[in-house]
């Protein structure tokens, strides 16, 4: 349906409600979008105020009047008319009988799939860390993924909740802060609107923490360069001697707020006396070229604090915020932090991805920034889409992963053809190895920081230059999750071991079968196609891998499986028959679907036997493990097992040392370990006396030889007593 064509403006059933808000809607409206569409706004409020017609907020007031304030504050950010009509019937398809057809017919597709999007995110309970809250959360950002718009009346819907929040109860508040804290005012800063962002802190921080809220409120209030005298002096200060270098400026106060300041207390651990730069301003000018000239005018004026100097035009943060930060010391003795940006950066920094509406509507203004603030917007929601596709997460995992990246404290790193990649603080080099391709982080196997060789899992800082060294045939490992910090790499590593252990757990799913199958004086290929197709009907596998997988998984046992397959009846009386005694073969490349029992620590050279634990796999013990007494009950659970010729990857074995309780002994032992070419895993103190000190080593060997090595080592210190394997 074009814009033109606006449907007849239907008077409502019952007297209009909140007839000075609309008009007052619409009036703001007039200034940037043209007659008719206003028109379509105003037949979008007759049509909500219908459907809410006899319901009330719980502060008493129509209900209307909050999707009508919902449309006023998108107004200010000068959306499309079809955002508008959706903000006002947002809540229509979830609180009334209207049909999403007379939603279609009466604005189109477009505001009724907005307003369809937006009907999901309602009954969000993140503060439960339900399921179906989680699941609810994914809903919004698929929904996101294809507009951005939805978000846009997502966080204007809950601006206004926030706003009118005092009419709920005690409960009610605490919950819907602590959603805001967590969940929507990182989204808005992430998406670059820093003004909704610091609105919803600063009233989530006052309904949450009301006592911590006004005794900061009270701190910033008895300031001492808070007196109007002290901010006039320094405003013109400033402006006079930006003046006298000929630059076109305005300048604005502005005072840390509430939030922020407890934010910084809790970061940095400092009390509320410590924070001082409360107090700064804030320097737009026309060129970016003015930005730099501006930041040595007031350098010349106030000595700057080298620590404190941030170049975010240069290297912009990850949302697309631009402008030069600077800490100040002004006459009056306290800190003063001047923000210095461009007209277009201050508007994209105000209103991040909204500033696109604002640029369409103003012509005059390059389109450039906001554009870019957009695609940024874009390209991280797109790769939180494909992460969560390419691993079937839970919903509550997503809601994590998006939780890491809705706090983006960032490091800015270079790589070695100078390209810069901003990461969360804390990144390590296997984050940046993700960041810069998939492909790249999978086969990662060191890292080069500033020309010096590295470990995957060390912390990067901003300005570093990384380079990632790979190889062919690395993988990943689960022990990559214990310390990457991104959500792609998190997903992406998860991802790969999920397809590691799936191929595992089809190649040794048919090597047990085949096993089976050979007691039987047969194999896999000789059994007819159609029997093979037959069992994995009945028993619901959609094909033979799932069932392989299903039987390294220890969900099916292999000698039932194959009686299946073969019409073989087993043993008279109808039980099972026994195991195959042929010996599967290992070569310690399966451990997705194998786990080596940490009761007895199996290595190669161990005489070995396995058990089938349901949804386990195989747990591999050795013969003379105390456990094995028990597995004997279930006989058709245990496999004859034994280690193959090419034995691959180190395996952990246990050590338990007695050794003088002097100072340097643990040193003593850790060098010789270290030394027959062995790593620890852990270090435990079990028992101690005056005299005598019991320590429990984990360390990572390749067989029982490289094992018998690392003792003989450990042995001949002086300090050591006894060494035992355990």
């Amino acid at each position: 349906m074009s814009a033109s064509a606006a449907p007849a403006v239907a008077a409502p059933t019952a007297p209009d409600p909140c007839p000075e808000q609309v008009d007052a809607l619409a009036a703001k409206l007039a200034e940037y979008l043209p007659p008719e569409q206003v028109a379509r706004v105003r037949a979008a409020y007759v049509m909500g105020a219908r459907a809410h017609d006899g319901q009330v907020r719980k502060s008493g007031e129509a209900y209307i009047t909050h999707p009508v304030a919902v449309a006023g504050i998108l107004a200010e950010l000068r959306v499309d008319w079809e955002t508008l009509c959706a903000a006002i019937l947002h809540d229509t398809l979830e609180d009334t009988p209207l049909p999403r057809a007379e939603i279609v017919e009466a604005f189109g597709e477009t505001v009724a799939a907005l307003v369809d999007a937006v009907t999901k995110l309602d009954k969000i309970r993140f503060a439960s860390r339900q399921e179906a809250a989680a699941e609810s959360f994914r809903k919004m950002m698929l929904a996101m993924a294809t507009d951005l718009r939805v978000i846009l009346i997502k966080l204007a819907d809950r601006l206004h909740n926030m706003r009118t929040l005092d009419s709920m109860s005690d409960e009610a508040r605490r919950r819907i802060a602590r959603e805001t804290l967590e969940i929507y005012a990182p989204i808005a800063q992430r998406l670059g609107m820093n003004k909704f962002k610091a609105e919803l802190q600063d009233l989530g921080f006052r309904a949450l923490y009301p006592r911590r809220y006004a005794v900061i409120a009270k701190h910033i209030a008895g300031q001492p360069v808070m007196r109007r005298e002290a901010m006039a002096t320094i405003e013109a200060q400033i402006a006079q001697r930006l003046t006298l270098e000929g630059l076109p400026f305005r300048i604005v106060g502005r005072v840390k707020s509430p939030w922020s300041i407890y934010s910084k207390m809790r970061q940095e651990h400092k009390t509320l006396e410590q924070v001082l730069d409360v107090f700064g301003f804030r320097v737009v000018v026309q060129k970016v070229m003015q930005c730099y000239h501006a930041l040595g005018a007031v350098h010349a004026l106030y000595k700057p604090l080298e620590s404190r100097f941030r170049d975010f035009i240069a290297i912009p943060k990850a949302n697309g915020y631009q402008s030069l930060h600077t800490v100040l010391f002004s006459t009056h003795g306290s800190p003063i932090e001047v923000q210095i940006r461009t007209e277009e950066m201050d508007l994209i920094a105000e209103r991040g991805i909204a500033a696109h509406w604002a640029y369409k509507a103003n012509t005059s203004a390059s389109a450039g920034g906001a554009s870019s603030a957009q695609a940024r917007a874009q390209d991280w929601i797109r790769g939180l889409m494909s992460s969560e596709q390419a691993v079937a997460s839970s919903s509550l995992e997503f809601v994590e992963n998006v939780k890491v990246d809705l706090f983006p404290a960032e490091v800015y790193l270079f790589t070695p053809k100078g390209d810069i990649l901003a990461l969360p603080r804390n990144a390590t080099a296997l984050d940046f190895a993700y960041a810069v391709h998939t492909s790249i982080g999978d086969r990662a196997v060191t890292a080069r920081v500033d020309k010096k060789l590295v470990p995957l899992h060390t912390r990067l800082q901003s300005g570093q230059t990384v380079e990632i060294v790979t190889a062919p045939s690395a993988t990943p490992r689960p022990q990559w999750l214990e310390f990457v910090v991104t959500s792609k790499a998190r997903t992406a590593i998860r991802a790969n071991l999920k397809k590691l252990q799936h191929e595992d757990a089809v190649s040794l799913g048919h090597r047990m079968l085949d096993r089976a199958l050979e007691a039987l004086e047969t194999s896999l290929e000789r059994v007819p196609p159609e029997r093979v197709e037959k069992f994995l009907s009945e028993h619901r596998y959609p094909r033979l891998e799932a069932l392989l997988a299903d039987i390294a998984l220890g969900n099916r046992m292999p000698v039932q499986v194959a009686q299946a397959l073969t019409a073989s009846k087993g043993p008279a009386g109808g039980a099972p028959a026994p195991a195959s005694p042929e010996r599967l073969l290992i070569n310690g490349s399966e451990r997705g679907v194998l786990t080596f029992a940490t009761c007895c620590h199996p290595l190669p050279g161990d005489a070995i036997m396995g058990y089938l634990s349901a949804g386990k796999g195989i747990v591999v013990h050795r013969l003379d493990c105390p456990n094995v007494e028990a597995f004997a009950r279930t006989p058709e659970r245990c496999l004859v097992m034994d280690w193959d010729r090419d034995v691959k990857g180190d395996f952990m074995a246990a050590l338990r040392v007695e050794v003088d309780n002097r100072p340097g002994a643990l040193a003593q032992v850790a060098a010789a370990i270290a030394e027959s070419d062995s790593n620890i895993d852990s270090v435990e103190y079990r028992e101690r006396d005056v005299n005598l000190s019991v320590m429990e080593f984990g360390i990572e060997v390749r067989d029982v030889e490289h094992l018998a090595e690392v003792m003989r080592r450990v042995r001949r210190l002086q300090v050591v007593h006894v060494v035992r394997r355990l």
